[in-house]
C-alpha cells in the first residue's frame, strides 16, 4: 500500500507540530521516557488536547528516580501513562543491553503502538550525529505509522527554558549530571548521550533505529 507524502512541517513550532498531530491523527499516542524532553512534550500536548494517550516502556530496571517521576507527572497532570512491560521473561532476568535494548523493547513498542495511527517522541537533532537528520514528521516504516518529533530543532537550552518558564516536573537525575537517562545498569552521568551505554559503542536502543 502506498504511503501518502508527508507534509512539510519543518517551519512549524513544536506546539504547532503537536496541534497538527492532534488534529490529523485521532489515534495519536505519545511515548514517554520520563526524560526532560518527555516532560516538555507532555506539558505541551496536554495544553492542546487533555485526552491524548501517553505510554511508556518499562524494562524493569529503570532508575528509582524515573519511577518516581512517572508517579509525579501522573499526579501533577491527573493522567495515567500506560505501562508496557519489556522485562520479559522477568525483572530478574536482565543480563545486558543486547536483548533488553533490541527484542524486548521493540516488541513492547509494537504492542504499545497497536491502537495508533501516529506517535510522538522527544527526539532532537542535537542529541547525536545519528539523530542529526531527524524530521519533524516522517513515515515510520518499521511500525507502519506516522512519527512526529516536535522538538527536533530544539537545543538543550530551549528544553530547559520551557521547563523553567512553565514549572514542568522533570526527572531529578538531570540535576545530577545525567544528560540522557536510560536503565540503571547501563547509564552513568555524562554529557549528551555518552553515558547512556557507558563503556560501549552503542548509540541507540532499537526503538528509533
Amino acid at each position: 500500500m502506498a504511503v501518502a507524502v508527508a507534509p512539510d512541517l519543518e517551519h512549524l513550532s513544536a506546539e504547532d507540530v503537536l496541534r497538527y498531530a492532534v488534529e490529523h491523527h485521532p489515534r495519536l499516542s505519545v511515548a514517554c521516557s520520563f526524560q526532560k524532553e518527555a516532560s516538555v512534550i507532555m506539558d505541551m500536548t496536554l495544553r492542546i488536547e487533555p485526552a491524548v494517550r501517553f505510554f511508556s516502556i518499562d524494562t524493569g530496571v529503570l532508575f528509582d528516580e524515573t519511577y518516581e517521576t512517572w508517579r509525579t507527572v501522573e499526579r501533577h497532570y491527573g493522567i495515567e501513562v500506560e505501562h508496557f512491560d519489556a522485562s520479559r521473561p522477568g525483572p530478574g532476568s536482565w543480563t545486558g543491553p543486547e536483548l533488553c535494548c533490541s527484542e524486548r523493547k521493540v516488541a513492547a513498542l509494537h504492542r504499545a503502538l497497536q491502537p495508533s495511527d501516529a506517535w510522538v517522541t522527544g527526539l532532537r537533532r542535537e542529541h547525536s550525529p545519528e539523530r542529526a537528520g531527524t524530521a519533524k514528521l516522517h513515515w515510520d516504516d518499521r511500525n507502519g505509522l506516522w512519527k512526529l518529533n516536535p522538538l527536533a530543532d530544539w537545543s538543550d537550552r530551549d528544553v530547559w527554558r520551557y521547563i523553567a518558564e512553565n514549572d514542568v516536573p522533570y526527572n531529578p537525575l538531570h540535576d545530577r549530571g545525567y544528560d540522557s537517562i536510560g536503565c540503571a545498569p547501563c547509564t552513568l552521568p555524562a554529557t549528551g548521550r555518552d553515558g547512556r551505554w557507558a563503556g560501549t559503542a552503542r548509540t541507540e536502543c532499537g526503538l528509533h533505529a
